[in-house]
């Protein structure tokens, strides 16, 4: 089954006289700090450890924990005073770490992810296997390390720019989310309970995948994700919206429509009443990209526009839901409305982003 593409958190700003502050990451080494109101960088937080590929915001939403590429780095950002404090990289003389993102524990002292070790020897490199690992931000150093079982080894270290795990709020559980949900104990890595999506107990579904979490409907204690279905009988493909308790460990789901081949994303305005996404069908010559709106009262599909496609971009929208934004890969933000879903501006950041992420801070 195919996923659908990784959401990536996105703008949050008001109908006119916006006022938020978006951060993103940017080349070669910076966080980029765009005021909202006129879609110019205003800021630029200098980042000691190079590139910055995924950034988690603190539940308190106080702190940003960026990880980097050059030297396998992790930095904590304070928000009020935009000012890194606290930056160190795992990288030695003689071994090397991958990773991709991670989640720091509810009081912020240790940060969990799954790393890869890559031992320099004389004449070669020994490339280890997936390992859960547990860094203590105090420390700045790797406190534990657990072997990943071979079945899940593909699996386990989450998407480039995206989190590798969810964090219960009393931070005891560690979840993994794909083809099934993962629950390991955050003290020894120890698999407390799976849930296996492939054999969902709701009638009429055969297969669930949940893709990345959702900050544009911020529920605390809850996995909010896009997710995709197929029926037993024809094997029809449904996207919808997914949650799960991270106390209770159930789950919802609320089906709206047919799957395309590929989705940036799906935005949902904060009354829940509309939702929004672009989705792209066909390939290279004959690929062609439409905003999809969505009633969600009735799970009904209810304008649709053609929009330009490009390589490779990420879409986001307002808090209030009123406006739309496609950017990525390159230097612009492209600015639509929600409702007419005609474009309205272009903003020009000057510098190239990664694709570590978006978050706002209102």
């Amino acid at each position: 089954m195919k996923k659908l593409l990784a959401f990536i958190p996105v703008f949050a700003c008001a109908t006119l006289g916006w006022s938020g502050s978006l951060f993103l990451g940017g080349y070669p080494n910076s966080i980029l700090v765009v005021d909202e109101s006129s879609g110019k960088v205003v800021d630029k937080i200098h980042l000691e450890t190079g590139l910055p590929v995924s950034m988690h915001l603190s539940e308190d939403r106080k702190k940003i924990y960026v990880t980097t590429n050059d030297h396998s780095g992790i930095e904590v950002i304070d928000l009020a005073t935009r000012k890194v404090t606290n930056h160190f990289v795992l990288n030695t003389a003689t071994k090397r770490y991958r990773f991709n993102g991670g989640v720091p524990d509810p009081e912020g002292k240790l940060f969990y992810t799954v790393t890869t070790e890559i031992d320099k020897q004389l004449e070669h490199f020994d490339i280890g296997k997936p390992k859960y690992t547990v860094i203590d931000l105090a420390q700045q150093k790797i406190v534990k390390t657990v072997e990943v079982a071979a079945e899940d080894e593909n699996d386990a270290s989450g998407g480039y720019g995206r989190n590798v795990f969810e964090i219960s709020p009393d931070g005891k559980y560690l979840y993994q989310f794909r083809n099934k949900v993962m629950i390991l104990d955050s003290a020894d890595f120890k698999v407390v309970d799976t849930i296996d999506l492939s054999k969902p107990d709701f009638p009429g579904m055969e297969n669930i995948g949940f893709g990345a979490d959702l900050d544009s409907i911020p529920e605390p204690g809850k996995h909010v994700s896009i997710f995709t279905a197929s029926d037993p009988i024809v094997h029809n493909r449904v996207f919808g919206i997914g949650r799960f308790d991270l106390n209770s460990r159930q789950m919802t789901f609320s089906p709206i429509g047919p799957a395309p081949m590929g989705m940036a994303g799906l935005q949902v305005t904060p009354d829940n009443k509309s939702a929004y996404t672009v989705v792209a069908n066909g390939m290279h010559g004959n690929k062609r990209c439409e905003f999809w709106s969505f009633q969600l009262s009735t799970d009904r599909l209810t304008e649709r526009a053609e929009v330009q496609c490009r390589t490779r971009f990420s879409f986001g929208s307002s808090s209030d839901g009123k406006k739309l934004y496609i950017y990525g890969a390159g230097f612009e933000v492209e600015v639509y409305d929600a409702a007419t879903l005609k474009h309205e501006r272009t903003w020009d950041l000057n510098n190239d982003v990664t694709m570590a992420g978006l978050v706002v801070i209102p």
